[in-house]
């Protein structure tokens, strides 16, 4: 698949939100294309003369995170370039790991289960020490932020009315009723140990079936909202969830586990004064902030790259 980066110099918010849509429809067709010609984030092209890599996975708000770290470290003399809307986990881990990036915004949770699908963590610090023990040598994972964002079970309005769920339901509440409905979320949703197959072994789900769109994007918005699905893989800070009316099921077995917003960095690439910016955002970012960031981008339509500009400001980050 042919994976698609943003050139700095001639983004916008419309050809942000297209993108979105072209990357999002990519997932499906096996094909991208790239405002900056053809790119293939799989060769080893680490950009020289002490560059830090700023990459990102391709949804809103890991665009928006990778945004804030890079115009943090830039902001601070750092020299930065930008690889964007790279794919999911299964991609960007093996591009950190050669050195073709140096920071990515990550979820510990969702990380340590990459890493070692059977750990089961009980607080953030205990994720944060089990990954380290699985990580690869030359990488490092810095301080975890306050700022959760998990992937939960959402369904929509109608099929909340129907099955009398609410935002005090569990997703056990779906078992008697999982084989009349149709889940969507990202293709990797099937296979991941706390996806598809947690849903299964945990909670006994076995749904109608099963449709690929994207992870927690416009595609797997748009089928909830017109019903294609029914229930989806939507993220908890995303801020169409009050808007298009879904309801949030509770995981009281915490299958999801904890997912903070965390930088993982490789390590000979990055400066110490990196190192030292990146724990400063990580220590002024929590849920609420970034659901109000993501809003700013998801609902208003502003650039991801002016939104993080105008909080690193406001916050004296920059």
């Amino acid at each position: 698949m042919t994976h698609v980066t943003f050139a700095r110099s001639t983004r916008t918010s419309a050809t942000y939100a297209i993108s979105l849509l072209v990357v999002a429809a990519a997932a499906l067709t096996g094909c991208g294309s790239s405002d900056s010609g053809s790119v293939d984030p799989l060769e080893d092209d680490a950009a020289a003369g002490g560059t830090v890599v700023v990459g990102s996975n391709n949804f809103p708000e890991s665009i928006l995170l990778a945004d804030i770290y890079g115009e943090a470290l830039k902001s601070k003399g750092i020299k930065v370039s930008y690889k964007l809307n790279i794919g999911s986990r299964e991609t960007t881990y093996g591009l950190i790991k050669n050195g073709t990036l140096t920071v990515m915004p990550e979820y510990n949770g969702a990380l340590l289960s990459y890493l070692n699908p059977d750990a089961v963590p009980t607080s953030t610090e205990d994720a944060t020490k089990l990954i380290k023990a699985d990580l690869d040598p030359k990488l490092t994972l810095l301080e975890a932020s306050k700022a959760e964002d998990k992937n939960a079970i959402g369904v929509n309005e109608e099929t909340a009315e129907q099955y009398g769920l609410t935002h005090e339901s569990s997703i056990a509440d779906l078992a008697g009723v999982a084989s009349d409905l149709v889940i969507g979320g990202a293709p990797e949703f099937q296979t991941r140990p706390q996806r598809l197959p947690g849903l299964k072994s945990q909670y006994g789900l076995e749904f109608k079936s099963f449709k690929a769109l994207d992870a927690g994007g416009p595609l797997t918005v748009a089928a909830l909202k017109g019903n294609n699905i029914q229930v989806g893989d939507i993220f908890t800070t995303d801020p169409t969830i009050t808007e298009n009316k879904f309801v949030i099921l509770q995981d009281p077995k915490n299958l999801f586990g904890f997912q903070n917003v965390t930088p993982l960095v490789y390590k000979s690439d990055l400066p110490a004064e990196g190192v030292s910016i990146l724990n400063g955002i990580s220590a002024k970012l929590d849920t609420e902030t970034l659901i109000a960031l993501n809003s700013q981008v998801q609902i208003d339509s502003e650039d991801p790259l002016d939104v993080a500009k105008a909080w690193l400001s406001s916050t004296g980050l920059s």
